[in-house]
Parts: structure tokens; sequence; C-alpha cells
């Protein structure tokens, strides 16, 4: 009797990326390995709903150091999909756009624990859960995880953000370590951060 095939299985890992770091690397390699995904899309956000502050990079420096980032990975890609939207990114208008794009696909949405006490407030969130399966890899400041149909990431927990990376270039100080050497080179080379 033949094998039946399983649906495709895709992670989508929303951020600012501002920049992406090491970090975030890890996550999706974990969320790719433990949920044997066949791609881990990254999608950095042109507006977030719930960041305070404004958003310091250009949306378009911020998709370049993503796909930086993720250069060689033949299971990670980048979509400015929430980019040409404009405007505030919403997870749901995401959800819906990669339920059309991939329309057998087994949808995993990819956040952090920290972003789990706000979930309720997030625009449809039952409806979020209907077209994707939460998936939370967890921050050390995040929320303990208790709904069981939500996935917990088995990832180290790395004390990386792209705030104290913001603020140490800023300061002058070494990002070596923190991104990848690539996403280093493209942030001096636009002399991002240093203002």
């Amino acid at each position: 009797m033949p094998k039946t095939r399983k649906r495709p299985q895709i992670g989508l890992f929303g951020g600012s990326f501002d920049p992406p770091h090491l970090a975030h690397l890890i996550i999706a390699e974990c969320a790719r390995e433990q949920l044997e995904l066949e791609k881990v899309i990254f999608i950095p956000a042109h507006q977030s709903p719930h960041k305070t502050g404004p958003i310091l990079t250009a949306p378009t420096h911020r998709k370049e150091m993503t796909a930086i980032a993720i250069e060689g990975h033949s299971a990670f890609e980048v979509s400015d999909v929430e980019m040409r939207r404009k405007g505030i990114s919403y997870t749901i208008d995401t959800l819906k756009h990669f339920r059309e794009r991939y329309p057998g696909a087994e949808l995993f949405l990819i956040v952090g624990s920290d972003s789990l006490d706000q979930f309720q407030s997030w625009k449809s969130p039952k409806e979020i859960l209907s077209l994707a399966t939460l998936t939370v890899f967890p921050r050390r400041w995040g929320v303990e995880v208790k709904d069981k149909s939500t996935i917990i990431l088995h990832a180290p927990v790395i004390e990386i953000s792209s705030t104290d990376i913001r603020r140490r270039v800023k300061m002058g100080r070494t990002i070596r370590y923190m991104v990848p050497p690539k996403v280093e080179k493209y942030i001096r080379l636009h002399h991002l951060y240093s203002m």
C-alpha cells in the first residue's frame, strides 16, 4: 500500500527583525526541526500593532537584513507581504494571505511567550487559531503556556534582543556573535542604529 503523503507544514515567523539576530535563526531552526516543517517564512512587519514607539529602520533595510541572515538555508525564506500592505500589520491578514497561497498546508504561527499575554487583544484571535497552530518559544519574561492546543518549542533561551543590539551599535560596542557576520557588515555599511 502506498504511503500517504502528509500535508505540507509551513512555519510563519513574524517580527520587526530590527535587526534579525542569531536567536531568531535558532528559534526558526528549532521549529523547523521539531515540527518537521517544509519551510519557515520570515515576515518582517511594516508596523506592529503591539509595539510602542517608532520602528527605527526602513522596511527595505529590515527585509534585506533578514534575507542576508537566512542566506544559504534552503528551508528559510523571507516574505514582504506585510511591507507591501503598508500600515499596521495584523496577523490575521497575513494568515489569510498564506492560507490562500498554500491552501492544503498546515500553518504554524511562531511567536514568543511574551506575546501570549496580549494574544486575546490581537485582531480576531479565534480566527487566528482556526487558520494556524500557535507555536510558542519560551522567553524568560514571557507568560506560562497553559493552552493544550499550543505547541511549545524546545529551544535554548538566548538573551539576545534587537533592542539591545541597536543600543550597542549606538554606543559603539560590539555585536559580534549576536548577528550573522554579513548582517553586522550591512549594519556598518549603511550606518544603521548609530545616530
